[in-house]
Formats: C-alpha cells, sequence, structure tokens
C-alpha cells in the first residue's frame, strides 16, 4: 500500500475549505435581503428566487459526483468548479457594482423600480455559475480528503474520523463568520462585500493548488452507470438460474483486480439474486479468461458494488425526516422569538433570528470536546478506534430529532398560554426568548451526529471507485428534506384550515397552533427513528480484502 500524506494534504484542503466557504456562505447567507432591499423584488419572488437555487444547489452535486467519479477525478473536478464558482461570484458583483446590471434604489416602498428582464437574467446567470462551481466542489471535498489517509491502517481510520470532526467544527466557525462579520459588511456596503469575497474564493483556490505535490490522486475508472446497468441487465437474463447450494467461487467471474483498485470485495449472500450476474455460463469468457459480453457476465466486484449502493439506500432515506428541524431552523423559531421578549438589560433587545446562533454554539463546542475527551473514552469502552461507528451517529441523530420538536412543541405550548392569559395587545408573551435555548441545543446535537454520521456512512460504505457518489448523497437528502418539509407546512395549513378554521400555521401564531405541528412533526421523527432501529439492525457492513486479509469496515 502506497503511503499516504495524511494530514499534511488535509491543512492544505481544510485551508481551501474553510476560505471557500466563507466566501460562498458569506455571499449568500444574507442574499435574501440583498434581493428584497437592493435588486427590489417582492417578497414572494424572492423567497422562490433563493428557494429554486436552495434546492438546485442540493441536486447538482449527483452530477459533480458522477463527473468525478467517472471521467475528471475528484481533484480536477474541485478545481474547475472552484473556478466556476468564482465566475460566479465575479457575475454577482458586477450586478452590486454596475448601476446598469441592478434597478435604481427606492425613493419610497410606493416607488420601488423592479428589475428588469436582462437585469434578472444576468443575476441568475451568476446563481448558475455559483451553483454549479458549489455541485462539483461539495461532493468531491470530503472524498478527496479521504483518499489523503490509509484507511486499512488503524491510524489511518483515526485520522478519517479526526477529519469528520474537525472539518465540521471549521464550517460552524465558518457559519458564525458569515452570519455576523460578512452580514455587517454586506450591510455597509453590497460591492464591499461582495469584492472581498470574491478575492476571498481566488485566495481559496490559489491554497488549494498549493498543495497539489502533496495530494495522493485516485484516478476515474471511466464511466460507472453502464457498470451498474449490465449488473442488473445480467441478473435479469439469468433470473432462470438456481443459485448453486454450495456456492464454490470457482462458480463466478472473479478476475484480478487491476492494480489502481486497493480493495477487493468478496462474495456476499446479501442480495443473492445479484450473483447471478457473475455465475459463469457456457461459452461466456474467452481462452484468454475475458468475458465476451459484458452484458451476460459481470464480474464478483461489479456486483459488490452495486449491493454497496442499495443496501445504503434505506439509511439514506431515513435522513430525509432527521434534517427536517434543521431546514426549518430559520422559520418558525424566529416567529416565535417574535412573540417573545428578548431583552437583554433594559435597552438592548436581541434580533429575532440571532437565537438560531444556539445550535451553532453547541456545534462548537461540543465537537471539540467529542474529538479530545469523550472519543478517546469511547474508544476505550467500545475497543474501536472511532468510539461511535457512523451509524450509531446516525440513531443519536435520531434520538436528537424527536427531542429537538418535543422541546419546541413543549415551549410553544407554554409560550402561547402565557401570550393569551395576559392579553398583551402585541401578542408578545411576557416570557424570555432564552427559553428557545434548549431547542436550540438538541438541534445542534441533532446536526452533529446526523451530518456527520451519514457524512462518515457514504464515505466508509461506498465502494471505492464511487466515493464521490455516495457523499452526494448527503446533498440530495438534503435537498428533499427540504422539498419534503415544505410540503408538510403546505399540507398541514390547508388541512387544519378547512370549512374556514383557522390552521395551525396560521401568521398569528398566537391563533394558530404551531405546538401541535411541532408534535406533528416529533411523532413522524419518532417513527423514522423505529425505522432507523430496524435498518441499522439489519444492515450488513461492506467487506473488503486487503493483502488476502477479510476486514470487515466498522
Amino acid at each position: 500500500m502506497e503511503n499516504k500524506p495524511g494530514w499534511r494534504a488535509i491543512s492544505y484542503i481544510l485551508g481551501n475549505q474553510i476560505v471557500e466557504r466563507i466566501a460562498t456562505l458569506g455571499m449568500m447567507g444574507n442574499f435574501m435581503v440583498f434581493l428584497l432591499q437592493f435588486f427590489n423584488l417582492g417578497q414572494v419572488a424572492a423567497a422562490n428566487l433563493l428557494g429554486a437555487w436552495t434546492g438546485v444547489s442540493n441536486l447538482i452535486p449527483i452530477i459533480g459526483a458522477c463527473v468525478a467519479d467517472a471521467y475528471l477525478g475528484k481533484f480536477k473536478t474541485i478545481a474547475i468548479s472552484s473556478f466556476g464558482t468564482l465566475l460566479g461570484m465575479v457575475v454577482l458583483t458586477l450586478t452590486a457594482w454596475v448601476p446598469q446590471l441592478h434597478p435604481p434604489s427606492c425613493t419610497s416602498t410606493e416607488h420601488c423600480v423592479p428589475p428588469t428582464s436582462s437585469q434578472l437574467g444576468f443575476l441568475i446567470l451568476g446563481l448558475a455559475w455559483l451553483a454549479l462551481g458549489t455541485g462539483g466542489i461539495g461532493p468531491c471535498t470530503i472524498p478527496f480528503a479521504i483518499d489523503q489517509f490509509d484507511t486499512t491502517s488503524s491510524e489511518g481510520k483515526k485520522g478519517v474520523n479526526r477529519f469528520f470532526n474537525w472539518y465540521y467544527i471549521s464550517q460552524t466557525i465558518v457559519t458564525l463568520i458569515s452570519l455576523t462579520a460578512i452580514v455587517y459588511l454586506e450591510n455597509k456596503s453590497w460591492v464591499l462585500a461582495f469584492g472581498i469575497l470574491s478575492l476571498l474564493m481566488s485566495f481559496s483556490i490559489i491554497i488549494f493548488f498549493v498543495g497539489a505535490r502533496v495530494y495522493v490522486y485516485i484516478p476515474p475508472e471511466g464511466t460507472i452507470f453502464s457498470g451498474i446497468a449490465q449488473v442488473f441487465v445480467a441478473a435479469y437474463k439469468k433470473h432462470h438460474l438456481k443459485i448453486p447450494v454450495i456456492e464454490d467461487e470457482g462458480l463466478y467471474y472473479d478476475p484480478p483486480v487491476d492494480a489502481k483498485t486497493l480493495l477487493k470485495m468478496p462474495l456476499t449472500k446479501q442480495l443473492r439474486c445479484l450473483n447471478k450476474a457473475a455465475l459463469i455460463g457456457d461459452n461466456e469468457v474467452n481462452a484468454r479468461g475475458s468475458v465476451k459480453n459484458p452484458w451476460r457476465l459481470c464480474s464478483i466486484q461489479q456486483v459488490e458494488e452495486v449491493k454497496c449502493l442499495i443496501k445504503m439506500l434505506p439509511i439514506w432515506a431515513s435522513g430525509i425526516l432527521c434534517l427536517i428541524p434543521i431546514v426549518q431552523q430559520g422559520t418558525f423559531p424566529v416567529s416565535q422569538a417574535l412573540k417573545m421578549d428578548r431583552h437583554l438589560g433594559a435597552h438592548f433587545k436581541l434580533p429575532a433570528a440571532t437565537y438560531n446562533a444556539v445550535s451553532l454554539i453547541t456545534i462548537g463546542i461540543f465537537l471539540p470536546c467529542f474529538d479530545i475527551f469523550i472519543q478517546p473514552a469511547l474508544a476505550k469502552v467500545t475497543k474501536n478506534e472511532e468510539g461511535l461507528t457512523s451509524l450509531q451517529k446516525i440513531v443519536i441523530g435520531g434520538i436528537c430529532s424527536v427531542l429537538t420538536m418535543l422541546c419546541a412543541g413543549l415551549v410553544e405550548w407554554r409560550r402561547r398560554g402565557v401570550a393569551i392569559s395576559h392579553g398583551a395587545p402585541d401578542g408578545v408573551a411576557p416570557m424570555n426568548a432564552m427559553w428557545l435555548a434548549p431547542q436550540f441545543v438538541f438541534l445542534g446535537l441533532c446536526e452533529i451526529f446526523t451530518l456527520i454520521g451519514h457524512f462518515q456512512f457514504y464515505s466508509t460504505e461506498s465502494p471505492e471507485k464511487m466515493k464521490s457518489i455516495g457523499n452526494s448523497l448527503q446533498y440530495l437528502v438534503m435537498a428533499f428534506s427540504i422539498y419534503v418539509g415544505t410540503l408538510m407546512v403546505n399540507v398541514v395549513n390547508q388541512v387544519t384550515r378547512k370549512r374556514g378554521g383557522i390552521g395551525w400555521l396560521n401568521n398569528d401564531i398566537n391563533a394558530g397552533r404551531l405546538d401541535y405541528y411541532y408534535f406533528l412533526v416529533a411523532g413522524f421523527a419518532a417513527m423514522n427513528l423505529v425505522y432507523i432501529l430496524l435498518c441499522v439492525k439489519r444492515y450488513h457492513h461492506k467487506v473488503v480484502i486487503v493483502k488476502a486479509e477479510v476486514k470487515d469496515r466498522p
């Protein structure tokens, strides 16, 4: 096994990611205000544009991952996508800078000139380049970092686990910087802020290329989806065959893997119907041992790689409901805070959105403590270098998801009761908004265990040739969570407003029953937790052969 650079390479990758995320998240974190106050879009139009961009940005990583694994490789994909992101940021900076590319400032709320179609088109062009760029960077960064470790060694596994923790710590710090310093700068000058963020993006590209002499490069394997399709087609063509009672591997096509494939996968008994694709039939192998028709006979390695992807899907689906509290944290909790006492002292009043920072502070405090103290202690108890496996983290994330919504429902039930009993004319309950803190603490823990658990799961359980595709599943599940969460809100709002009644999600949350909605989501999260436990219990980890020794991935 070749020597891997480990943390020597990771320092460049983490540095690149920190600066790149400050640039991109800083530009998009306050973009709703830019669209409303600078670009003169209405609230609905701005929300639709930003929602569409968010959804597309979480779907494009699937394409970026396929391109990386099949054709360009992870390094080239990240490099090219970084320039695409930079181009998008430059276009958005020009939109704010050049007077002809944005509408004139409003003289009053009644005299706002909306953007022209060409101005809107130029803005969408910048967002499109930004989405394409982030769609290539996102799914490839973590797998590229994992490539720098020797995951067959104990030290390499520890390095991977620590990377996950510190990667997420860095993302939390970046988010705090983006929501504070960058937002403050944008409120002073959009042109100056966007210009500085574009320069930061350029600096992140430089950092990435400086490490080029250190990185380990895993070459792409060519088209991947044809290989996946071949397994299903070959298995279907041989569906009439019976799998031997005694499975002699000599009956199956198992050629030596090439030098680029470091981890060989043996034949397993899960999803046995697909094993038929590797059964050697009459006249299917030529004298040199090569397959005559790859659509009738596949190798054991091909079959097992497809099995890996299929086995991951139930765990992937469990993340959709788990992430709904995370994707909705900037909506209903803000409405709660607006109807609570947000004063700190006699004269200072916190903005309603500030309480979201409690979840970020939780992540920033808990993750380093977990990495330095808790994880080593758990490793001694569990006899596992990771302390907690990826599936155990996903289960804990599911539990925290339930607790988040239960806590939110109980606080809202109390807040609403206090507001109604005191009859305040503005509907603000004489109840300190810091009562929202516990639900945000649970939300931070949910985010830690769910997202890190899923990232780690995809990285370790994906086939070696499909690491980027596996990692892109995290972005896909986030997109589904956004759409499912939006669907749930619309359905609940429509159903509870039938026959002229006041809906649970009424604009006046004192008249509505937001607490009922929270309890409903908690019920779905509880059912999802049962589903997660069943999936985890039935899941069989990927088995690989390294240097003729079988190892079961934790």
